[in-house]
């Protein structure tokens, strides 16, 4: 089960504040791919719709985006002639074959309890010469920031976010295996790039932080790691402009199907 359900009241405003902050590394990733008009593209997990909507940008009246998503409730509104959106389960749900020129998923292996089954899939997927190209995290153990050099602050809710996830079957570190992943499927020219970021009190990364852990309140206080009135002031300190919290790494990687 995906954690972060797309059908929570934060979902939306996490959706938008995490596309802020990764979209344009992500963006920068599929371009240098060589998307241009007449391609058709799958986009494994959709969201919000933010990539959905830069692909069929990039492909234009003659190309094709086939975007799905386990719950498509926030990819209805992308309403575009060259866009079709599908709710499909990637754990299981076939794909058309040999079908797209290229293949994309952010922030959805890691959640899978079979991820080589879901890559298997999408490489199915892609017509020969065709480019997957997947982002997952790598999180880090240890103290995220400090507001000040003597204090570990949000410290707590980072274990339990960490905790609440992993016991929910998040794969915490497949972000750093996606380059031999993908290797091991066979494709060629395969490559990856990790990007962390330092994020500072109120910026977009610590509204993140905050909507991730307001959307798992009840699992955090549930887990028995700390307490409400710990969890708000880690919130608070989250508003410090002297804070600062290093991110998660977003590791990427693509590869090619290679031709028959």
């Amino acid at each position: 089960m995906y954690v972060f359900d797309n059908a929570a009241p934060q979902a939306a405003s996490r959706l938008a504040v995490l596309a802020q902050v990764f979209d344009p590394g992500t963006a920068r990733h599929l371009a240098a791919r060589g998307i241009g008009p007449g391609w058709a593209c799958l986009e494994v997990g959709g969201g919000l719709g933010t990539i959905t909507r830069w692909l069929s940008d990039r492909v234009g009246s003659e190309g094709r985006v086939l975007a799905t998503d386990i719950d498509t409730r926030h990819l209805k509104e992308v309403r575009r002639s060259n866009v079709e959106i599908r709710e499909h389960d990637i754990r299981a749900d076939a794909l058309p074959q040999a079908a797209f020129d290229l293949a994309y998923a952010r922030l959805v292996l890691e959640h899978l309890p079979d991820p080589d089954a879901a890559l298997a899939r999408m490489i199915g997927a892609l017509k020969p010469g065709g480019w997957l190209l997947v982002e997952d995290f790598e999180v880090l153990p240890g103290a995220p920031g400090a507001a000040r050099p003597d204090t570990d602050c949000i410290s707590k809710t980072a274990a339990a976010i960490r905790h609440v996830t992993a016991a929910a079957g998040v794969n915490q570190r497949l972000g750093r295996s996606l380059g031999r992943r993908l290797r091991h499927h066979g494709l060629a020219d395969v490559e990856t790039e990790g990007r962390v970021f330092a994020w500072h009190g109120g910026s977009s990364g610590t509204a993140l932080a905050r909507l991730n852990a307001e959307q798992l309140r009840t699992e955090i206080l549930a887990s028995g790691t700390l307490t409400a009135d710990e969890l708000e002031a880690d919130l608070a300190a989250l508003d410090d402009p002297e804070f600062e919290m290093r991110s998660p790494i977003l590791w990427t990687a693509w590869g090619q199907r290679r031709p028959r």
